[in-house]
């Protein structure tokens, strides 16, 4: 196999493991995309994932009925496009993407919004099912602090508790061990792989990675995982061996690094813009932010890695991280996705574009769009703001002003 070819069948395997497992009686749980896996994997949960099932079902254009019908149920167009669609398929449980068990239990863990509290508030509530939170405080100064280390911590022995109670058997503290390998592992490798973006020519286009995503998000915890990204590694190191661009028979001419949440319901229409140009998106947050390793067996590290992740940073610590990806990959122009589902993201953008054209010089463009709604994206725009963003990375690489 492929890595492309192992990516679709460990996912589509994943999927159908959870819904087989439904069928027999086993527990499943709704999990948010970066909250501790490995307890559940540890007891032998199906783990499953909202966000990544939403994704999805935007990619195939099948969101808007579901955006709708959760509407029609109350909820306001400005919530979460990822939360409206997951609560209408609650009910209706059908779509255009693989189809999800039923949870038996949800977990999440709030280090990437605060949204997740009350959607999966609503899940619980609405099924009648467990909720279990790991609670992360947010990180307002530079440095990730002991005190919110601690109170994370402190919360694992709860976690373990309910599990216990819900599976009616002891924690396995040594399979648990194992798993914290599996999963550390399995980020550095995904990190690994995707850090070789930093290739000249890229040998990875940064919409391949997000389609990589999906298996460091549903799949963690798992060893086959691993797999896959070692054997993706593998690919781009032969490819920048032998000067591949990842654009796929485009010269890469610019190289950009993407803030924000991919435009699902428009991948396809975002990625060929930027080919025309000759535009490589090479940089992007998300790598970093599925890149929770720690050493195994070190609760506090453990907890740290969970509380000082990408979107529960100040926004000096966004600031750093951005302009590391940049440096990194040599990027020498920004796209903004201002994200009409993601306030988190969005509130912050103004300022980090900012402090990103102060500090490095780079230009700096954004469109108006959504994760799941497609409502909120209009192509012209997409296409006008990526011209712009063209011009001005042309004219500083005439004048030479680019180089850092």
């Amino acid at each position: 196999m492929t890595s492309k070819q192992m990516l679709d069948y460990l996912v589509s395997q994943n999927w159908e493991r959870a819904r087989e497992g439904k069928k027999r009686g086993e527990l499943v749980c709704w999990s948010s995309s970066i909250a501790p896996c490995e307890f559940c994997e540890t007891m032998g949960i199906h783990m499953v994932y909202p966000e990544n099932h939403v994704v999805g079902i935007a990619a195939r254009g099948g969101a808007p009925e579901l955006l709708e019908y959760a509407e029609h149920k109350g909820y306001a167009n400005d919530i979460c496009g990822y939360a409206r669609a997951n609560l209408a398929y609650m009910d209706v449980q059908k779509c255009v993407s693989d189809e999800m068990p039923l949870p038996d239990l949800v977990l999440l863990c709030n280090n990437i919004c605060e949204t997740l509290l009350k959607w999966y508030e609503n899940l619980a509530y609405s099924l009648n099912i467990p909720l279990l939170i790991v609670d992360v405080p947010y990180n307002h100064g530079p440095e990730v602090t002991e005190e919110n280390i601690a109170y994370v911590q402190a919360q694992f022995g709860k976690i373990i508790k309910q599990l216990e109670d819900l599976t009616g058997k002891p924690f396995d503290y040594e399979k648990f061990l194992e798993v914290q390998k599996v999963a550390s592992q399995n980020a550095k490798d995904w990190y690994e792989a995707t850090s070789l973006c930093s290739a000249e020519p890229s040998p990875l286009s940064g919409f391949d990675m997000f389609n990589y995503m999906a298996l460091i998000v549903c799949m963690r915890g798992k060893a086959e995982c691993g797999q896959c990204f070692r054997k993706l590694k593998a690919e781009l190191e032969e490819k920048i061996a032998n000067g591949i661009c990842g654009l796929k028979g485009v010269e890469e001419q610019y190289r950009i690094m993407w803030d924000g949440i991919a435009c699902w319901p428009y991948l396809s229409h975002t990625y060929k813009v930027l080919k025309g140009q000759g535009v490589n998106m090479v940089g992007s947050t998300y790598p970093s932010a599925w890149a929770l390793t720690y050493e195994p067996g070190d609760l506090h590290g453990f907890a740290e890695a969970y509380t000082g992740m990408g979107n529960n940073l100040s926004l000096q610590g966004q600031i750093n991280l951005r302009e590391n990806i940049i440096k990194d990959t040599k990027c020498t122009g920004v796209i903004m996705h201002m994200n009409r589902s993601c306030k988190m993201c969005d509130f912050l953008q103004h300022e980090i574009g900012e402090a990103l054209t102060a500090d490095l010089g780079v230009p700096i463009t954004t469109f108006d769009g959504d994760q799941a709604d497609p409502r909120n994206y209009s192509k012209a725009q997409y296409e006008t703001r990526i011209e712009a963003l063209v011009e001005m990375m042309s004219e500083q690489k005439r004048e030479g002003s680019g180089e850092r």
